[in-house]
């Protein structure tokens, strides 16, 4: 019996990724294997279904998958996340000159946000707006910048655009998480002075790997403890954890989404049955 993982290819570095990781695990005992996916929303349908056997989510799959588990009387478990996967924040830039100091500023105003399913750059952060008042069709205008659609923001593509358009004065607010905040100040897309935050969301986690029904037990038990033991001072792992944007895998939780399950329902993503219900979301 080997143990069948599934993870998105959102860019080439994930076959070195999971090439490099699954002869760690092989080597180390584990039958495991895993196939690459286009998008998110396949892999949690097959990861319920029983096709696969763990997933590694987004945090915005977690939430459709399970939603989907719950429709189908399925159990999943959140076995283990980086530790750089904890206690994000999103936040919501302004240009350095701009006049807008809090978020009561933004009446009227245009913002710009990443793809349709960024929960970083788009979910969280119009959810953070519309419990302050404002939303789209009321009294904001949403820029929206699709890159990538279907790999749930793994990438930094539509924050990027949503930032260039920030400098160039074609939006009043740009939507980001904070690492690309940081990001683009070290690429040069920021001065010090160019942006200034005028928001920020409440702490939230990201990414999970996630076992479903079809998961043996203990073959999910050994993954979990190889996981948990992949050491950052060993040379042959250290390059494969940087490409995953780690030192240390954590044992998994699921408090730190609800925010994103709040969010997910006042945009009528998905339903609670875990079914896709936004009209323009085309993964």
């Amino acid at each position: 019996m080997t143990l069948l993982m599934g993870a998105v290819a959102y860019d080439p570095k994930v076959v070195t990724i999971w090439e490099g990781f699954r002869r760690f695990l092989v080597d180390h005992g584990l039958p495991f294997d895993f196939i690459l996916y286009s998008h998110y929303e396949r892999q949690a349908e097959d990861l319920v279904a029983g096709r696969i056997d763990a997933a590694w989510n987004s945090p915005l799959a977690w939430v459709r998958a399970r939603r989907l588990a719950g429709a189908a009387g399925a159990r999943l478990e959140a076995l283990v996340m980086r530790d750089t996967d904890r206690d994000l924040r999103s936040v919501i830039v302004v240009r350095g000159g701009s006049g807008v100091e809090s978020l009561s500023g933004l009446d009227g105003a245009t913002v710009g946000v990443g793809a349709v399913d960024s929960p970083q750059a788009t979910l969280l952060p119009l959810s953070l707006l519309r419990n302050h008042g404002l939303a789209a069709g009321t009294n904001l205008t949403i820029r929206r910048f699709d890159v990538g659609v279907g790999l749930h923001g793994d990438h930094v593509g539509g924050e990027r655009d949503a930032a260039r358009a920030l400098i160039a004065g074609e939006v009043d607010a740009a939507c980001m998480i904070d690492a690309s905040h940081l990001l683009f100040a070290r690429e040069g897309l920021f001065t010090a002075s160019s942006t200034r935050i005028i928001a920020e969301t409440e702490p939230y986690d990201h990414c999970n790997m996630t076992t479903g029904p079809s998961a043996d037990p203990v073959l999910a038990a050994r993954f979990r403890e190889l996981l948990l033991g992949m050491s950052y001072e060993d040379a042959e792992l250290r390059s494969l954890l940087d490409l995953e944007g780690l030192k240390t895998w954590r044992p998994g939780r699921t408090s730190g989404y609800q925010a994103l399950e709040s969010a997910v329902d006042e945009a009528r993503f998905y339903g609670e049955d875990g079914a896709l219900l936004a009209d323009d979301y085309r993964p």
